[in-house]
């Protein structure tokens, strides 16, 4: 296949200057909702930004998760550290306050090691909304530079007989060395972003490749999906599901499936691939299906005690934006409706608005129920896609500024 035809995206100091001219846009889209939702969600992201405003300061670190309502800490960022530079993107964006942006560039700065690590699959997670994000909106080359760095570290991680992206593990460890799992699909937007930048097709091309093994082994019949899939590492030979945070190879990991659904919708706009799109679809409609009436993905939508089982806010955030854009990819109002439930719900039942000890927005998100490890916490990728779900609602010239919500 070829890079997209589309002209390289508009430069992003164009973009940058482009920012203060958005407000009669922003009134436009609150004028196509009903009163009762704009008042929440805008509420919402301002209960947000004034957290930030108490808590950033103070913040030196990158987030990833709490404990005892007060976050707890990675030096080097783990595998979420793209999110809180992400995060600060978000409240800049809403509130038009540069301490946000001063705060973001900072801690985005932060990770610059990190675009040489290749032994793990998620830069994109790691760059995208720091690095990606940076250069649209400042328009500094360096933050391009780094970010295509991070591909060119990412795909070091392909497996060309597999036609997948390993995991977890270093490039010369053999265990997991044929690990494959759902969140990938969120990393591979970086990869795109990449070929676009410089114009070689190979980024995009292994993209394409493990979306579509993501396709083909991963969504079951009734459009759930397992975590894991493991492939034997040598001959590329499928070997079967699996899992790590979900409840059981057969079971269908919340989180996982709204990965799936937003990393598939991304995918299908950055190439015009149909099959992609079917798949969001398909990851959507089971997903959608197995909501409870509070509309608060259970952290496994299989587990024995569902629906009666502990919560996870953080996929129901991600999902949202996942519903957003594929409402408009697929032109289904009803994906959008739904989307719009699920951020009144959060936003609603899930924020941290009782608490004066809160360092974080949302709670009632589960990271890793099997392990037993953070349950009933906060995370960090909850308050950042929270507050993108509300700005592609309520500010999506803005968002597309910052993250390139554009199709083929």
């Amino acid at each position: 296949m070829s890079v997209s035809r589309r002209s390289v995206l508009t430069t992003a100091a164009g973009a940058a200057a482009s920012f203060a001219a958005s407000t009669p846009p922003v009134a436009a889209a609150e004028s196509r909702l009903p009163a009762p939702t704009v008042h929440v969600l805008r509420s919402a992201a301002d209960f947000a930004v004034e957290k930030l405003r108490t808590v950033a300061p103070n913040v030196t670190a990158f987030p990833v998760g709490t404990r005892f309502e007060k976050w707890v800490y990675s030096q080097n960022g783990d595998w979420v550290g793209g999110f809180w530079p992400g995060i600060l993107w978000m409240a800049w964006l809403h509130s038009q306050d540069d301490d946000f942006r001063t705060w973001a560039l900072a801690s985005a700065q932060k990770l610059a090691p990190r675009q040489y690590d290749t032994g793990t699959h998620d830069l994109g997670f790691l760059f995208y909304p720091s690095w990606v994000t940076a250069w649209r909106l400042t328009g500094d080359d360096a933050w391009r530079t780094g970010a295509v760095q991070a591909a060119d570290s990412l795909i070091q991680r392909y497996n060309p007989r597999g036609h997948f992206i390993r995991a977890w593990g270093a490039l010369n460890d053999q265990k997991n060395a044929g690990r494959v799992i759902i969140d990938t699909m969120m990393n591979l937007d970086l990869l795109a972003f990449a070929s676009r930048q410089t114009g070689d097709q190979k980024y995009l091309d292994i993209a394409v490749e493990h979306a579509k093994t993501t396709r083909r082994v991963f969504p079951r019949a009734d459009g759930s999906t397992p975590h894991v899939y493991d492939f034997d590492p040598n001959t590329g030979t499928p070997i079967g599901p699996n899992t790590v945070q979900g409840y059981s190879p057969t079971s269908c990991w919340s989180r996982g499936q709204a990965w799936g659904l937003y990393g598939f919708t991304t995918m299908y706009r950055r190439t015009g691939n149909p099959d992609f799109l079917s798949t969001a679809r398909t990851l959507a409609d089971y997903a959608l299906a197995a909501l409870t009436p509070d509309h608060i993905p259970v952290w496994d939508y299989r587990a024995p005690q569902q629906p009666h089982d502990i919560k996870d806010a953080s996929a129901g955030a991600i999902m949202a934006c996942g519903l957003l854009d594929l409402s408009t990819a697929t032109g289904t109002p009803s994906y959008r409706d739904a989307a719009l439930r699920l951020l009144t719900a959060l936003s609603q039942t899930c924020l941290t608005t009782k608490s004066t000890r809160a360092d974080a927005t949302v709670a009632r998100c589960t990271r890793n129920r099997p392990a037993e490890d953070g349950i009933e916490i906060s995370l960090p990728y909850a308050d950042y896609y929270l507050l993108e779900g509300i700005l592609r609602v309520l500010r999506p010239q803005d968002i597309d500024r910052a993250i390139d919500l554009s199709t083929l």
